[in-house]
């Protein structure tokens, strides 16, 4: 009976995954791009919900964006943990439990119905230059890293920075960990394009379109 139950669970969970990701939060998803990702089964391996691989549950996830906006105005959105639930996409609820001028913590839950999942977060700023956050309570993840650096961007454009960001994680489920196989891409570029849109609502319009240095490593030279 647990058996079926989980099945069903999971298998509308997928569902509901891939449905918010087709039509809720499009994105165009060239603008960032994965290095070093493992999260990719093979295609007989994402035939089925529930054929776990063998391989490791670690995976990455890395973007490097250069953007209309200052680091000033991208830094103040990223360290707004306490309106995530407002923007970032999944984000059922953001609560900061303490907070200084260079470090907060914060409970949050995540996920997609009927699942929600919660774990607290340890959050390093450095204004305006990085925003770092940890998951250490190790109920929902083994691992959680979460990297935001960010650096000048073009000389000729004031209002204008190069974005880094980086996600490592691994989940202590498997059931978890196979979701991630199937949606990880997608999920981190949503979460990175959610953060420069709401730069774009709070200070208006960018300077630029956003361009991936990863594939136009020359652009920061012009």
């Amino acid at each position: 009976m647990s058996i079926k139950m989980n099945f069903s669970k999971y298998y509308s969970l997928g569902r509901v995954i891939l449905y918010s990701l087709q039509k809720n939060y499009g994105f165009q998803g060239h603008y960032v791009n994965n290095i070093d990702c493992h999260c990719h089964a093979s295609q007989h391996q994402k035939r089925t919900l529930f054929n776990f691989p063998k391989s490791s549950r670690k995976r990455e996830y890395c973007g490097r964006q250069l953007v209309g906006y200052t680091m000033e105005q991208m830094f103040e959105v990223v360290s707004d943990v306490e309106n995530y639930y407002k923007f970032v996409p999944w984000c059922k609820q953001s609560v900061v439990l303490t907070k200084t001028s260079d470090h907060l913590k914060a409970d949050l839950i995540v996920g997609f119905p009927p699942i929600n999942e919660s774990y607290t977060s340890y959050v390093t700023l450095v204004k305006p230059y990085l925003v770092k956050a940890e998951c250490k309570d190790g109920r929902l993840f083994h691992h959680l890293l979460t990297l935001w650096r960010f650096s000048p961007g073009l000389k000729r454009e004031q209002q204008s920075c190069v974005v880094d960001f980086q996600i490592t994680f691994e989940f202590r489920s498997a059931f978890h960990s196979h979701l991630s196989n199937l949606f990880f891409d997608q999920v981190a570029r949503q979460m990175e394009g959610a953060f420069i849109r709401e730069v774009g609502k709070r200070h208006g319009p960018a300077t630029m379109p956003p361009t991936n240095l990863l594939q136009n490593s020359n652009t920061l030279k012009s």
